[in-house]
């Protein structure tokens, strides 16, 4: 089958397009022939080595298409090995396309367990771009993040695919919803998606005029999937929570202890989803008047490279997605 191949760590080059053998079904496992795989900042990492991804290698964890064993069109829940405890993944825990051939191929082969029925409505690019940023976004602000109805949430950043899912999903269950950005034209694109506003997070004390978009109290909850902890925390009211999922701007962070402990701030950290949070994810897509998930663009499985170089340049608002046979 054709697969996109890596046969080294390093930039977006290292994606070629290539053959790999065809998966084979086996008992409690699954073949899913892909028509559509989307990007992740995963897979960058995973491109470069982060991950210790054996080579050759095809990254990969987003894929939507048929699957083999029951004909049904299908999702594919990245998540594989959650485990017992709903509170964190098990020591089995993996992502797709981690350790095993991942979904920049023409098929890929995933537990039984982990494929879902595809969303009715989504096109095969849509339905790709949903389940790793879905499940993510899903878990950090229902799961994780208590949010309800009638809060207030601030999504640090407003194009990535976390960010817009964000907007989408609290939006949908009655929170007013805010974004961060240096872009006025992303601030204005997530105000299409349901977002009430934004500020521009490249000028001086942004955190005080995101404030006083909520009246200068601050926000029930912040989303920071970019490691900007100690600005995220100065937008919180007291009492807020933070919601941490993400490193792409900063790794480390220092924080004021007293500051934290006297603000009663609940920091959270969270990543992927279990089952569970897919199962709930899919319901509340049923249940409200959800938009489909944004995909800023589409490339064909032979310019992964070029889908990868776009992705690293930040100019992109939603998800970016690879052509495998729509």
């Amino acid at each position: 089958m054709r697969a996109v191949v890596q046969t080294r760590y390093g930039p977006a080059d290292v994606l070629r397009l290539g053959e790999r053998p065809d998966p084979r079904p086996r008992p409690g496992w699954t073949v899913v022939e892909l028509k559509a795989a989307a990007l992740n900042w995963h897979d960058v990492l995973v491109r470069q080595g982060k991950y210790d991804s054996p080579l050759p290698h095809t990254p990969g964890s987003d894929g939507a298409g048929v699957d083999l064993t029951t004909g049904e069109e299908v999702v594919i829940l990245p998540s594989l090995w959650w485990g017992d405890e709903e509170s964190a993944p098990g020591p089995r825990w993996e992502i797709l396309g981690d350790h095993r051939p991942g979904t920049y191929a023409e098929r890929v082969e995933v537990p039984a367990e982990c494929v879902a029925p595809k969303p009715p409505g989504l096109s095969w690019a849509q339905a790709a771009a949903l389940p790793l940023v879905g499940l993510t976004t899903y878990r950090a602000l229902f799961t994780r993040g208590r949010l309800r109805a009638g809060e207030t949430l601030l999504v640090l950043g407003a194009g990535g695919g976390v960010a817009t899912t964000a907007v989408l999903l609290a939006a949908a269950v009655g929170a007013r919803v805010y974004v961060t950005s240096s872009s006025e034209d992303k601030i204005a694109a997530a105000r299409q998606l349901g977002a009430a506003g934004g500020v521009r997070y490249d000028r001086p004390d942004w955190h005080k005029a995101a404030k006083e978009l909520v009246g200068g109290r601050g926000f029930d909850v912040v989303l920071d999937s970019v490691g900007t902890w100690a600005d995220a925390l100065r937008a919180l009211r007291p009492g807020g929570r933070l919601i941490v999922l993400g490193a792409s701007r900063a790794e480390l962070a220092a924080l004021d202890v007293r500051r934290f402990y006297f603000g009663q701030f609940d920091l959270l950290g969270t990543t992927m989803g279990s089952p569970r949070d897919f199962a709930q994810l899919l319901r509340l897509l049923d249940d409200h008047d959800v938009p489909p998930p944004v995909v800023d663009r589409v490339f064909p499985l032979d310019r992964a490279a070029d889908a990868h170089r776009y992705l690293e340049s930040g100019r992109g608002f939603g998800k970016i997605v690879l052509d495998i046979g729509m």
